[in-house]
């Protein structure tokens, strides 16, 4: 009887002394998640800000955040349920950026006009002024060369950051 004693009182020790190992790893693993999930929002903070500013950022970023989605999914979910959107660049995120990029190049497309207009003016008084001047009349073609080659260029980017951004917004948000 003593040892049958001494056999459940060692069962429920070992039993017991279980339960706190199991505890003490359930706590690790929760820390560790918790921990890995701190490192996601601090790895992506910057993200967030650049794009706030620049909205190209969202290209730079966009990849690496849908490589560390497929690597950290919990993670991930986890922090898309506690901010209600798809973390760090969900769509409504995308389409503002794309929104803003359009914004920003049409507020450019006025400044760039009007700078060129005022430009163009000067030389064309000047051109008046010389009575033709074959000098100023290059000088005036020079201005209105330098305006196109600027407004193409910057079109151009215009053009590839807006697509870019609007496949994004088809596709699967980060």
């Amino acid at each position: 009887m003593l040892l049958l004693l001494a056999a459940v009182i060692i069962a429920v020790s070992i039993g017991w002394g279980c339960r706190h190992i199991a505890s003490a790893v359930a706590t690790a693993r929760e820390a560790g998640a918790s921990a890995r999930t701190l490192q996601v929002l601090q790895m992506f903070a910057p993200a967030v800000g650049a794009a706030a500013g620049d909205p190209r950022a969202i290209l730079v970023w966009e990849p690496l955040a849908r490589t560390a989605r497929q690597l950290f999914p919990e993670e991930f979910a986890q922090i898309d349920r506690a901010s209600g959107i798809s973390f760090p660049f969900g769509v409504d995120r995308i389409q503002a950026a794309h929104a803003q990029w359009t914004a920003d190049w049409l507020a450019w497309e006025r400044t760039h006009d009007a700078e060129y207009k005022l430009k163009a003016a000067a030389v064309e008084e000047e051109l008046a002024r010389s009575e033709g001047s074959s000098v100023v009349r290059a000088r005036l073609d020079s201005v209105e060369r330098d305006k196109l080659d600027l407004y193409q260029r910057r079109y151009a980017e215009y053009v590839r950051v807006s697509k870019a951004l609007q496949a994004l917004t088809t596709g699967r948000g980060c």
